[in-house]
């Protein structure tokens, strides 16, 4: 896990975001945000009213997806490395924005109210709060919260933790990294959206991902194609029966996971292996072939 700490520039972030919900709100709900963040300039009071505010997002945003262009999808990458708010609301990203809007200056204070809020949120508020991490003041304080996040039952909510999400990739441990993972395959969310899925791919993972394959497969259960990519750089004697039952299993899908774990793989049998499918290693090497563009492929559950 990388040593750095990532931190978005907070006052760009608090402006890109309210140019969204400028973009995709009416006057009066941008009116409604502008006082609330001078509010909480001011406020005495802060915690009770940060959380009134918070909860009422909804009902002056509405809940509708933001639409955003090239432009600011390009922005949004260059505010935060791998920042990718396509499938964010318009509350959610009010309520981000409030959380911005708080006066971070003293941490003690910043990360009581965020914990406060944590404890209490419901459903929305939390996909809001995980949506917003590697944007918010004090990041790597956030661990913790992050690893308990992953073992909530609503998807919904382990979604936004884990896709399209840079957070996890530079702040999650192995072991709850791993487990993000694992139970990402289980509630069949897409791998290929949870970002720096190979550069933390490591081998206790790749062994807890056979072990899974073979559970899979003696209850008759099929095993998602994708869970191979991590498996792929750790191909050794133990899993190359693996990726040759993959081959013999005559399915094209899974035949080409195979091709494609064993060319991330340095293991000889495994380069061997591959040699036996031409057409596949073609493709491969030509660049037709890729994790990237098979997952494109698969039907979404």
């Amino acid at each position: 896990m990388p040593d750095i700490t990532y931190q978005a520039d907070i006052g760009s972030a608090k402006e890109i975001l309210y140019n969204w919900i400028a973009k995709n709100t009416s006057e009066k709900t941008i009116e409604w945000i502008r006082q609330k963040q001078e509010l909480l300039r001011q406020e005495s009071d802060l915690s009770r009213n940060f959380f009134l505010t918070f909860g009422m997002v909804p009902r002056y945003t509405g809940k509708d997806l933001i639409k955003l262009d090239k432009n600011d999808l390009e922005i949004a990458y260059y505010l935060r490395n791998g920042l990718t708010p396509t499938g964010w609301t318009t509350d959610q990203v009010a309520r981000i924005l409030l959380v911005l809007s708080l006066p971070y200056e003293n941490k003690e204070q910043f990360l009581n109210i965020l914990s406060q809020l944590f404890a209490t949120a419901d459903v929305g508020e939390q996909t809001a709060l995980y949506l917003g991490l590697s944007l918010f003041p004090y990041p790597e304080d956030f661990k913790s919260r992050a690893s308990e996040g992953i073992r909530t039952n609503m998807t919904v909510v382990f979604n936004a933790i884990a896709l399209d999400n840079p957070y996890p990739a530079e702040y999650m441990d192995e072991a709850a990294w791993n487990q993000m993972v694992l139970k990402a395959i289980f509630v069949g969310s897409p791998l290929h959206r949870i970002q720096g899925l190979d550069k933390r791919a490591n081998v206790a993972l790749a062994n807890t991902l056979s072990d899974f394959a073979h559970e899979r497969w003696a209850a008759k259960r099929p095993v998602p194609v994708e869970l191979w990519r991590p498996v792929g750089p750790f191909i050794n004697e133990q899993i190359l029966p693996d990726i040759k039952a993959l081959f013999a299993s005559g399915d094209t899908m899974q035949q080409t996971a195979a091709a494609l774990a064993c060319t991330q793989s340095t293991f000889p049998e495994a380069k061997n292996l591959l040699d036996s499918y031409p057409d596949l290693k073609q493709k491969i090497e030509s660049g037709e072939l890729t994790w990237d563009s098979f997952s494109k492929q698969i039907p979404v559950q």
